[in-house]
């Protein structure tokens, strides 16, 4: 099991900077790999940054260039720096890890949330 907790959210200025953390816990040694998604209301939840254990990124093309996603393993937490923050970012952002069952399956484990608005 896999216990994910996201931090960091909270209210920004159009262009201003924020910078998200995941906690994990638990079998931290059978994930494969994290990543950000977020959800708007009234929306589907969308992605947004993926990192793997081999450190390999992913960038929706919307906050590509803005957004910068990282991981520390020896404090078993990931990060997402955004940075030029548009209103279009205001949503609730899950931490999700894809954890490894057995050598042949694996399981999605998410976060509760953060929430980030970005308002002047």
């Amino acid at each position: 099991q896999v216990r994910l907790v996201e931090s960091g959210g909270g209210l920004v200025q159009p262009g201003g900077s924020l910078t998200l953390s995941c906690a994990a816990s638990g079998n931290i040694l059978r994930i494969n790999a994290m990543g950000w998604y977020r959800q708007a209301p009234g929306k589907q939840r969308e992605f947004v940054a993926s990192i793997t254990s081999g450190g390999s990124t992913n960038y929706a093309a919307s906050v590509k260039g803005r957004f910068t996603i990282s991981r520390d393993n020896a404090k078993s937490t990931m990060y997402l720096q955004m940075n030029s923050l548009k209103p279009e970012d205001t949503a609730v952002y899950y931490c999700n890890a894809a954890v490894r069952s057995t050598a042949s399956a694996m399981y999605e484990n998410w976060g509760q949330g953060t929430q980030v608005a970005v308002s002047s």
